[in-house]
């Protein structure tokens, strides 16, 4: 498989990298962690701007290589992350552009890319999360409308967001895999509670999400009824296969800022130290490298990632936690301190094995699609 880029890439990147060279000391500055409202403003703001300089729709009009290095330059030029706009640009978007209606792609698919609204996940519940197709948030027709009662979790940025890609059971009768269906919610409803959940290093990016007869019109239904857990295994591809590029770059970039402590620290001295970070370089140059090949399998399959993702996703998990777990080492008792660099990150890594999918999930997913083992009984 050819791994290297065209002439015509190669000029997007050149291109690419020169407007951020030029844009990016305009930014105003980032607003606290806790100040949602501005956070959202800031983030819509930094994808109106790639709007207006022709880059927002890289996400679903560009092919897969053309995203992949939007998002290496983006990160490795320390432009702001999507933040608010992570579920609308990386999983929802791509989902409605892939099994949406013409007028479903219309409607929703502008206003994320313009940066005009945000979008939050509700997939996990209390007792449906690793085990996805168990959920229990009932949706039964009114006419033109479903009625939805239930209750979300891990909700990622339902405090801020306008829609909801929300999982639902219409069929409770049905196998659990094939009575789902995805929903386009608009969080503006009435019946929708939304409760922020602080997390362990004290930022509010996830909520619970509690569901009352919230009427939704059966035209925000995208795919078929109770075909559902068909249309979310195409939203998991793109959350588990390309949206944690730019992420790879940043543990790069982490790594050779944690070599560079280490060598005026004096841990650099130490030889299980060098091995370790040596591996670890190893680790994410080969990531890199399985990034390219998924997203070259995309390529050559119509766009949507495959299970290569699953691959990707649960050794990424790992490497991210000791990449983190090394640079405790190397800051020593500052490691405590929220204030220094990568400490909130170490912090952070510790879901990694739990979002998007946990290990144990995506270690059956590479058994029975890649390797062909029989499932469980």
């Amino acid at each position: 498989m050819d791994l290297s880029y065209t002439p015509e890439e190669e000029e997007f990147r050149a291109r690419l990298r020169a407007w951020l060279a030029k844009t990016l000391p305009s930014l105003p500055p980032k607003p606290s962690p806790d100040d949602w409202p501005g956070r959202r403003a800031y983030d819509l703001g930094w994808q109106r701007m790639l709007y207006d300089a022709g880059y927002a729709d890289v996400h679903w009009d560009a092919s897969p290589t053309m995203r992949l290095i939007f998002l290496e330059e983006t990160e490795q030029a320390g432009a702001p992350y999507v933040g608010a706009n992570f579920v609308g640009l990386l999983h929802a978007g791509p989902t409605i552009a892939a099994e949406g209606t013409a007028g479903q792609r219309a409607r929703w698919l502008p206003p994320i890319l313009r940066g005009d609204e945000v979008w939050c996940q509700g997939f996990s519940e209390p007792d449906a999360g690793s085990d996805l197709g168990a959920l229990r948030t009932r949706a039964w027709r009114d006419g033109d409308d479903y009625v939805v009662s239930g209750s979300k979790i891990w909700t990622s940025h339902a405090e801020v967001a306008d829609w909801c890609e929300l999982l639902v059971r219409t069929g409770p009768t049905a196998p659990k895999h094939r009575g789902i269906t995805w929903l386009a919610m608009p969080m503006g409803a009435p019946g929708i509670t939304v409760r922020p959940l602080r997390t362990l290093a004290g930022s509010a990016e996830f909520a619970e999400v509690f569901l009352d007869e919230v009427r939704v019109p059966v035209a925000n239904r995208v795919g078929a009824e109770n075909d559902g857990w068909r249309v979310t295994m195409v939203t998991l591809s793109f959350e588990r296969g390309t949206a944690f590029v730019g992420e790879v770059v940043a543990c790069r970039r982490v790594l050779g800022d944690l070599a560079g402590r280490a060598r005026k620290n004096g841990t650099w001295d130490d030889p299980a130290l060098r091995r370790r970070l040596g591996r670890l370089n190893a680790e994410f140059r080969a990531l890199w490298r399985l990034t390219q090949w998924n997203v070259s399998e995309a390529e050559a399959t119509g766009g949507v990632p495959g299970t290569g993702g699953s691959v990707f996703k649960l050794r990424y998990s790992l490497a991210r936690q000791e990449l983190y777990d090394a640079a405790a080492e190397v800051l020593g008792q500052d490691s405590l301190d929220l204030d220094r660099p990568w400490v909130l990150g170490r912090l952070s890594s510790l879901s990694y094995t739990i979002a998007a999918g946990t290990s144990q999930i995506q270690r059956n997913i590479v058994a029975e699609r890649v390797l062909g083992l029989p499932k469980g009984r």
